[in-house]
């Protein structure tokens, strides 16, 4: 999808030349050159831990570079900061927007303006004809009046894009751009970048989601252990090709499920859960061994489902057996004690403690499960189980001293894991259970799903990934308005026939 207004000897916007940043001792980017030019799309693609981050904090001021420089409309930076990336029209949209919940639509998209302009006194009143004008020339319908905590996730994107414009962004880099939107809501986006890409703003996409951006970017950067590997017009590429040029290895994303012995007993049976407001009737089997999805859209009622599962939110009516023995999960502690456990959709605020270490996490919640007959810790135990699952599960990391705040995304969901495995549950649910890893890690946590369920585990998968799920799910239910409509298996589950049953 080339952009006429990049074709060609159209000098670029911004160029990055040799920058070379080291923490430590430790390379994070040795040498990564870039280019981009008015009105394209480059998606910057590499696992995690490859040096994108630190590359984007680097082009916006955040961070500085020990050697190279960054060119912009032909002036030449050693280093910008902050300041310097805002006037060269350089904005950057983290994945939790960085916006102000408690300010207004309007407040929000005018006030990191008022700031860079060092404005002493700020009137968000007075600056509202600002922010409406941007919302008219892009044809959105934002509530510019409306508490920025209240809005839906799409909308609280749309507010962060309205503020990169009233800057007169010329480079805009979005971090993971489509992880909490609908298919409908990465459609409005999208035609979004269109328009704005029609004018000359050029963009950065940081995502994970490479099926979806591929459809829209023009080239593709890879990095790799802080280098480059490849820049290619993206037509020119496929997920698979991508995969091996990010990890060096080749990644199978093929459909991998074992087979259920016939007489796999049920581990979980859900019978007419009911919740008003959440979801109706609700009716279920997994087995031992068993990897059932859940999808749906945002919204559907499938995160409740699970949630009520373990307690969060208890469920009114129906009935729960887990090992065919009748459970009433009314709390957390329930679902624990019965053997259930969940890995939940945000894992850096619900699922770890973030300055505690690794090892701290890992056995967070399996204390009951390593102590002596005499009721004190078995430190040797504890020990034991630490080392076993940071091998296994292939974490990342010094030692498993290291902080968790220090760990990429992929390797934060593999100690969430850690945690839970540590219990040895009978049924584990796990809710995006590889929202914002790279390709890599995908493949490797969907291999420690499958062999948890190859020694008698039963898992849920709750995600709207549908590649994910063709790769590892036995059977498929989708949620639509809070109830069950259909049941996928076998040769039935596909990515376009979740997609098409999805957004029925």
């Amino acid at each position: 999808m080339t952009n006429p207004a990049h074709a060609g000897t159209t000098a670029p916007v911004l160029e990055v030349r040799d920058i070379v940043k080291t923490f430590g001792g430790v390379t994070a980017l040795g040498g990564v050159s870039l280019e981009l030019r008015p009105g394209e799309v480059l998606c910057l693609a590499g696992e995690n831990g490859c040096g994108k981050s630190t590359l984007i904090k680097i082009i916006s001021g955040a961070e500085k570079p020990d050697s190279g420089s960054i060119i912009v409309d032909g002036e030449q930076f050693t280093s910008m900061d902050t300041t310097d990336a805002l006037k060269s029209g350089i904005q950057v949209i983290y994945q939790d927007f960085s916006l102000f919940p408690n300010l207004t639509v309007a407040e929000n998209i005018v006030l990191t303006s008022a700031v860079a302009a060092r404005q002493r006194l700020f009137n968000g009143r007075a600056s509202r004809p600002a922010a409406q004008q941007i919302v008219d020339d892009l044809g959105l319908t934002l509530d510019l009046d409306a508490e920025v905590s209240a809005l839906p996730v799409a909308d609280k994107q749309l507010t962060a894009i309205c503020r990169a414009l009233v800057h007169e962004a010329r480079v805009i880099i979005m971090d993971e751009p489509t992880t909490a939107l609908t298919q409908t809501e990465v459609g409005r986006l999208f035609a979004i970048v269109e328009a704005l890409r029609a004018r000359g703003v050029a963009f950065i996409f940081v995502s994970h989601k490479l099926d979806e951006v591929l459809a829209l970017s023009d080239r593709v950067a890879i990095l790799r252990s802080g280098r480059n590997v490849i820049t290619s017009p993206a037509a020119e590429l496929d997920l698979r090709t991508i995969a091996q040029h990010m990890t060096g290895q080749v990644v199978d994303d093929s459909r991998r499920v074992s087979e259920l012995a016939p007489e796999a007993p049920p581990v979980l049976e859900v019978e007419h859960l009911t919740l008003p407001g959440a979801y109706h009737d609700v009716s279920f089997t997994l087995r031992r061994g068993e990897i059932l999805g859940l999808t749906g859209l945002l919204g559907s009622g499938r995160t409740e489902i699970a949630e009520s599962l373990f307690g969060v939110h208890p469920y009114e009516s129906g009935t729960v057996k887990v090992d065919g023995v009748p459970t009433r999960l009314r709390s957390i502690d329930d679902a624990i004690a019965a053997g259930v456990g969940y890995v939940p959709e945000d894992r850096l605020t619900q699922g770890l403690f973030l300055e505690k270490s690794i090892a701290d996490n890992m056995v967070a919640s399996s204390t009951d499960q390593h102590r002596t007959r005499w009721l004190t810790l078995n430190k040797r135990a504890i020990r034991r189980t630490i080392n076993s699952l940071f091998g296994r599960l292939r974490i990342k990391a010094p030692n498993v001293q290291a902080p968790v705040r220090s760990l990429s995304g992929g390797n934060a969901q593999r100690v969430v894991l850690a945690k839970w495995l540590a219990r040895r549950p009978k049924v584990l649910m796990l809710n995006g259970p590889t929202v914002g890893v790279d390709v890599g890690s995908k493949s490797e946590i969907l291999d420690i799903l499958r062999a948890q369920a190859a020694e008698g585990m039963g898992v849920i998968v709750i995600s709207d990934d549908a590649p994910e799920l063709v790769a590892s799910c036995h059977r498929v239910l989708v949620v639509r308005h809070g109830r069950v409509v259909d049941l996928l298996e076998g040769d039935e589950i596909g990515v376009e026939s979740i997609r098409k049953k999805v957004a029925a």
